[in-house]
């Protein structure tokens, strides 16, 4: 009788475990899915300083505002923190991306627009940034769907040209 009873126990608890280690792992998952949601990400045909040339070479070709370059790695570096490159390319047209910020002026934190261009364990190289569907549903803009479909079609058309096959 006591051998049953322990086996029970030893039953219902292997049960409860299973079931707090696939809600563990539900919520890690979670996690990750909320952590990428947003983010629009490419992987480049080239390595990452040609794949920054060409895509600054794309920008100042479509006439847009290029602001600034910042070497990620370089600034880890920096202080003293090994970072796989990583170079952030902050640049927009300020009449387009004026509208947004004129809708919610919050959404100020989203443009001008930032696009990340980093190499990952593999040495392969991507690129990351915000989805502009997303960046609306963010800041609660409603009124400038054609400015953002504008937008996103920009910056598909700027990684595209780095875009590996």
């Amino acid at each position: 009788m006591i051998a049953r009873v322990a086996k029970l126990c030893s039953a219902a608890c292997l049960a409860a475990l299973l079931s707090l280690s696939a809600s563990a792992v539900t919520r890690a998952a979670d996690a990750e899915s909320a952590a990428s949601a947003g983010v629009v990400t490419l992987r480049s045909a080239y390595p990452l300083d040609e794949t920054v040339a060409r895509l600054k070479a794309d920008i100042a070709k479509k006439g847009i505002v290029f602001f600034a370059a910042i070497d990620q790695s370089q600034l880890a570096a920096g202080a003293h923190i090994d970072l796989r490159p990583s170079t952030l390319l902050v640049f927009g047209n300020p009449a387009l991306g004026s509208l947004f910020i004129t809708a919610n002026p919050v959404a100020g934190l989203d443009w001008p627009v930032r696009l990340l261009v980093f190499e990952d364990a593999t040495g392969t190289v991507w690129t990351a940034y915000s989805d502009f569907a997303w960046i609306a549903r963010r800041h609660h803009i409603e009124n400038r769907g054609d400015a953002f479909s504008t937008a996103a079609g920009v910056i598909a058309s700027i990684t595209a040209s780095v875009a590996a096959k």
